[in-house]
């Protein structure tokens, strides 16, 4: 066995803000997770239903043989001093908190892999581990509870009572026995509160800790890859990459402290909330020299440029409306279907001759489908 006291102190020296280690067992959400997944709530994310993804949660040793413990690590991104008026100006495109950096996960992973390797010459034994940073298929938030380092709020993120919920989480899967495990913290804390589920703008909550991706504006703008649903884009507001609100409104984020990476804090304003129009006006070459080494470069220029379409279209400005009709010839489909109902939702009866032309050219049938929804929709005002 080796000291977790000695662990902790090293994850701790190491620059991480929470390290808890928990025995080896399926998380105790596995059952609730399932039942998430049958009900179809996971959308698009066909690898959340894989049955060998399944397999591994039920049974960690499917991922690592003879595991017996999970090091569990919290690193903080939140940033302080953002204006809300910056964040709440309909002419940006506002971006999650978490992405305002440099990818996490070129930051922890590396970092873990090196923790391992002190535990190897620590421990003096010949181990075996995984690395995961939000990549495997562990159920992390409820291993994290399980190592105390939170409880799961009603908005299902893993919540520290004492410094809300902004940090990522890592993990090492080892087959090192330690000589003390932690135990789980309370269930919750939220009480009767309601703030997350009540502020949801898309209502992607039917009950507390349950999240249908399906309505939740992190997934649509993120890792759904297709169409977005036409009756939750005004629903979106400015939102272009993910979405804090659910815990912006939480009370226990009044604890949460600013990072001391430097790596997540943002360099500028405009890596928290670029100007739309700077956005829709972005090439492959300018996404590629704009958002390289961000997590936003996970979703490829294509799903962002999408996402400043719906943006544009509830900002609803007339400067938006050249750059849209450039995006009307757009090589992408998923694009020019966007940008036509974003010149319908700004314009009304205006943008008929402009989708009609559109129209006379288009050979996607996904496009010509659903720019003649706009065009009947006028038809019957």
């Amino acid at each position: 066995m080796f000291s977790a006291t000695a662990i902790k102190s090293h994850a701790l020296e190491w620059g991480f803000n929470l390290v808890g280690i928990t025995r080896a067992v399926p998380s105790p959400y596995l059952a609730a997770y399932e039942r998430w997944v049958e009900a179809g709530m996971h959308g698009t994310m066909g690898y959340m239903a894989r049955p060998d993804r399944l397999a591994r949660r039920r049974d960690l040793n499917v991922i690592l043989p003879d595991v017996q413990s999970l090091i569990i690590v919290g690193l903080d991104y939140g940033s302080a001093g953002v204006p809300d008026d910056v964040l709440n100006d309909p002419s940006r495109g506002r971006i999650a908190s978490y992405a305002w950096g440099l990818d996490y996960h070129d930051i922890l992973t590396p970092r873990l892999e090196q923790f391992a390797e002190w535990l190897r010459q620590a421990s003096g034994q010949s181990i075996s581990h995984r690395v995961y940073v939000d990549t495997g298929a562990v159920l992390e938030r409820g291993h994290a509870h399980q190592a105390g380092l939170g409880f799961t709020g009603k908005n299902t993120m893993l919540i520290h009572p004492r410094r809300g919920s902004t940090f990522f989480l890592g993990e090492i899967l080892t087959d090192l026995e330690v000589d003390t495990y932690d135990a789980p913290g309370r269930e919750t804390y939220c009480g009767s509160c309601t703030r997350c589920l009540n502020a949801c703008p898309t209502n992607a909550f039917p009950r507390p800790h349950v999240l249908d991706a399906r309505r939740c504006i992190s997934y649509l703008t993120i890792e759904h890859k297709g169409t977005i649903d036409v009756s939750l884009r005004p629903l979106m507001g400015n939102w272009v990459y993910g979405c804090d609100v659910c815990q912006e409104v939480c009370p226990f984020q009044r604890f949460a402290l600013p990072t001391r990476e430097a790596a997540f804090q943002p360099p500028d304003l405009n890596h928290v909330a670029p100007q739309i129009v700077d956005l829709l006006a972005l090439d492959e070459q300018g996404f590629h020299q704009r958002y390289y080494g961000s997590p936003i470069y996970r979703i490829k220029r294509e799903r962002l440029v999408r996402n400043a379409c719906v943006a544009a279209g509830n900002w609803g400005s007339s400067q938006v409306i050249t750059p849209l009709q450039t995006l009307l010839n757009d090589p992408s489909p998923l694009i020019r279907s966007h940008a036509a109902w974003s010149l319908h939702h700004i314009m009304a009866d205006d943008s008929r001759w402009l989708l009609q032309a559109r129209l006379m050219t288009e050979h996607d049938a996904g496009v010509r489908e659903a720019i003649q929804s706009l065009l009947d929709i006028s038809l019957l005002k």
